[in-house]
């Protein structure tokens, strides 16, 4: 059912994105005056084509990864003389600008929408309270103790752990001052806590923002019961069953979930014994746990779960929004991922973050199965950060990019005349080899990941 789930939501992502996409180039050329041959969903093989009034080919093609609008063009081929002011190269500078440009800007418009439709809809939140602050670390350092609600980070308001993660993720690779505002429990004013970050986090290639400052979040406590087992999973293998509960770890008695999973994540490939309930009986089973991740980002996995229990009203929050409020709050998401996926990508460039944070279709094709599989709203939030990433990428000044062909325009408005063909053919070559090498390694990462 997953693999269904990952299919079409990835078919379904791709599919709305790319036709928004193409569709900003498609609806400003028309009213540039510009003749549009055929407007493409996929690549390869046409499976469903038809015409309208204007002449234009709208085709679904066979290969679903990408998508284009074929413009009337004297580059591409002879342009009868009757329709030569229909072409693009034949117009304004301003224009052919507003055309390539319209495609991003699509991307962004439809990430608010869906950023609208979230906010108004709703969403229920745990609150950002500290559970546990690890001796000797960032948050205990600071004066951060359990209990007190994390109310802003940076003078940015959190009103969920999505929100404490999302300014945190900002610091990655920084070194300075990270200022987190808190409320104890029952008052009614903040208290403010700097913590001091030394290249925090930086190269690391799985970062956990909130774990790494010794934060634990608040969460009800988990009876070690297991529930659901990986057929795969080292659990399994050792004749560990559902219903069993976990009595103790190597020794060490087992009173909550959590202590499982902290002892596991920090024993990759090590043999560990289980002492289990079952059936009135007390069983010892040796588990020989498996391996995720690479070096020291290798982590435990026994492949194990407990049934997940019921939140407390009181550490739950209701988020929502009026339309007017839910617009806002659109543009700010919007902007402010937009801002975020910049500055990751400069990061990434100057060695502050590391290149295997980069994704490429295999994960993709996995978050777009989950979050379908989670509900509308995760999958329309998906939607959202997939178009804010498809409009950064492709504004940047690499040729064959939308960004690359504003970059040859804006040289052209302000000299007066275009770059000639043999520099824009080396700029073309060098784009080629960049966007190749940069989609080679999200696929090495993808793959590393599996």
């Amino acid at each position: 059912m997953s693999a269904l789930y990952m299919i079409i939501g990835t078919l379904v992502a791709l599919g709305v994105l790319v036709t928004f996409h193409e569709f900003g180039h498609f609806w400003v050329a028309r009213r540039c005056g510009v003749k549009v041959l055929r407007f493409s969903v996929g690549f390869g093989m046409p499976l469903v084509r038809w015409h309208d009034r204007h002449g234009t080919e709208f085709v679904v093609a066979a290969i679903p990864l990408g998508g284009y609008v074929k413009m009337l063009d004297e580059r591409e081929g002879e342009v009868p003389a009757d329709q030569l002011e229909q072409s693009f190269n034949r117009k304004s500078v301003r224009q052919r600008i507003a055309i390539v440009a319209a495609g991003p800007i699509a991307n962004f418009l439809l990430a608010i929408v869906f950023f609208w439709a979230l906010a108004m809809l709703g969403s229920q939140q745990a609150r950002p309270v500290i559970g546990v602050v690890e001796a000797g670390s960032l948050a205990a350092a600071a004066g951060l103790s359990a209990g007190q609600e994390i109310v802003a980070v940076d003078g940015k308001p959190t009103n969920g752990w999505a929100a404490v993660n999302l300014q945190l993720v900002r610091r990655l690779g920084e070194s300075g001052a990270l200022q987190v505002s808190v409320r104890e429990e029952g008052a009614s004013t903040d208290s403010s806590h700097v913590l001091k970050l030394d290249a925090w986090l930086k190269g690391a290639d799985e970062p956990d923002p909130i774990r790494s400052l010794g934060i634990r979040p608040w969460r009800p406590a988990l009876v070690p019961v297991l529930a659901e087992l990986d057929p795969k999973g080292p659990a399994q293998a050792a004749g560990l069953k559902t219903g069993d509960r976990l009595l103790a770890l190597d020794g060490k008695a087992l009173d909550d979930w959590q202590q499982v999973v902290d002892t596991v994540r920090g024993r990759a490939g090590s043999r560990i014994v289980l002492s289990v309930a079952r059936d009135g009986a007390t069983l010892e089973l040796p588990v020989t746990l498996a391996s995720r991740g690479e070096g020291q980002n290798a982590s435990g996995y026994l492949g194990a779960g407990v049934a997940p229990v019921e939140w407390p009203a009181a550490m739950l929050r209701e988020v929502s929004y009026g339309p007017l409020q839910g617009l806002g709050e659109g543009v700010s998401r919007t902007w402010n991922m937009s801002v975020l996926t910049l500055d990751s990508l400069k990061k990434m460039l100057f060695g502050e973050l590391s290149v295997k944070n980069l994704s490429g279709p295999i994960t993709i094709a996995k978050v777009a199965g989950a979050s379908a599989q989670s509900g509308v709203g995760d999958f329309l939030n998906f939607l959202a950060y997939l178009s804010i990433s498809l409009g950064v990428l492709n504004l940047l000044p690499i040729p064959v990019l939308d960004g690359g062909h504003l970059l040859f325009y804006l040289i052209e408005w302000a000299r007066g005349r275009p770059l000639s063909d043999r520099v824009q053919g080396w700029g073309v070559q060098i784009g080629i080899s960049l966007v190749v090498g940069v989609m080679l390694l999200a696929l090495i990462n993808d793959l590393g990941r599996l």
